[in-house]
């Protein structure tokens, strides 16, 4: 079984910058993609970045395009999130997610992933 384990949320003012990280452990399968999503109070669960298992192909919602990079490194099993410019609209819990065996470029559905972590809380003050 896989654990994922998230780190680095908090409290930041708007357009401040902050960098999660989600460490794998336990039977990881490989190759594998990992995907962030992040959830609000009231909302669904939303698809924010994933990324491939070489790194070669990423992907990004449209409302953080531009702002958020998605990044990984395989030696260390830990694949991060670098959030820049935030606004208070990116205040949620943060989620990262394992595809298990996925070799091609990620999914932006959270149907498709296999491993959740429990989540870090991401709080933007205007």
């Amino acid at each position: 079984q896989v654990q994922l384990v998230e780190s680095g949320g908090g409290l930041v003012q708007a357009g401040g910058s902050l960098r999660l990280s989600c460490a794998a452990s336990g039977r990881i399968l490989r190759p594998n993609a990992m995907g962030w999503f992040r959830q609000a109070p009231g909302k669904e669960r939303e698809f924010v970045a994933a990324i491939s298992w070489t790194g070669a192909s990423t992907r990004y919602s449209d409302s953080v395009k531009g702002r958020f990079t998605i990044s990984r490194d395989n030696a260390k099993n830990t694949v991060y999130l670098q959030m820049n410019s935030l606004k208070p609209e990116d205040t949620a819990v943060y989620y990262c997610a394992a595809d298990l065996g996925k070799l091609g470029p990620p999914l932006t559905s959270p149907v498709g992933y296999d491993a959740w972590g429990q989540g870090t809380q991401v709080t933007v003050s205007s």
